[in-house]
């Protein structure tokens, strides 16, 4: 009976152990909602993809409103990104201008809350100051014609991109750069062909993926994934849950997560 008790104990010891080692789960807060994109699809292809890519918690924040207009009740509080180690930005709301508003939501990250931003963040809040875009490190101010983007990896040793291959979307929309600010690092270039009116061709070449330092926050940004395709695409995901971990400091400089911070189980593609 003794020898039972003691085996018990220690099992039961081990398993404490071990559950104490595992670190918890980021808490990471995803926003979404706004114009021009199936937001309704994606934030639930984003939260299976992210989930099993990474020891992370998704929290959902989305909203039905479909114009450039869409705000978020969240946003109006000061506290608003309270208890979350990251925030993903997947919000279209090029109209929404306030001054208040949004820096009400930039202090959050300036106070060291990483962020990921995503597609349509690039093109929000048009206060016609510099605010946001210094944020997200690249302003953009219009995208080209749906057609596939040739998409290159050009820092091939950063922690987010090491190990990927170069490959070509489906029909996407490509957004160009009016100004890469100093603070920004490219990581991946995209090219597109374009039919112009006249029958001839001509080649865009933006960047599409970076890192940014806003202060003393990480931030990752890709202008990919308009389509809900390309959102569950498993090259996407990869992209996205690599820039997720290295905002919160938690990717090695082998492009693997930290120890504790990898899948829980077997990932698997969002697409299938």
């Amino acid at each position: 009976m003794k020898a039972i008790l003691v085996l018990h104990f220690l099992a039961l010891f081990a398993l404490t152990t071990a559950s104490a080692a595992q670190p918890k789960p980021l808490r990471v807060l995803l926003i979404t909602g706004g114009c021009c994109h199936e937001y309704a699809k994606q934030k639930d292809v984003l939260k299976l993809g992210l989930e099993a890519r990474a020891n992370v918690e998704v929290t959902q924040v989305h909203t039905n409103d479909s114009s450039t207009r869409a705000r978020f009740t969240i946003y109006e509080n000061a506290d608003w990104a309270k208890g979350y180690d990251a925030v993903i930005h997947d919000e279209c709301s090029s109209d929404v201008k306030e001054m208040p508003y949004v820096q009400n939501i930039l202090a959050a990250h300036s106070r060291g809350v990483a962020a990921v931003n995503l597609h349509c963040a690039m093109h929000c809040y048009r206060t016609g100051t510099d605010d946001w875009f210094k944020f997200v490190g690249i302003q953009s101010s219009a995208h080209g014609p749906h057609e596939p983007i040739a998409i290159q990896f050009v820092d091939r040793e950063h922690p987010t991109t090491r190990g990927f291959d170069d490959w070509t979307t489906i029909k996407e929309e490509l957004y160009n750069n009016v100004k890469l600010f100093p603070t920004a690092h490219p990581l991946a270039r995209g090219k597109q062909i374009v039919k112009k009116n006249d029958g001839t061709e001509r080649t865009d070449d933006f960047v599409v993926a970076w890192a940014n330092d806003y202060g003393k926050t990480r931030v990752f940004s890709t202008t990919l994934g308009h389509n809900t395709t390309t959102v569950a695409d498993a090259r996407y995901l990869d992209l996205v849950a690599r820039g997720l971990l290295w905002s919160c400091g938690k990717l090695g400089n082998d492009g693997k997560p930290l120890p504790g911070y990898g899948p829980s189980g077997k990932a698997a593609s969002a697409a299938q």
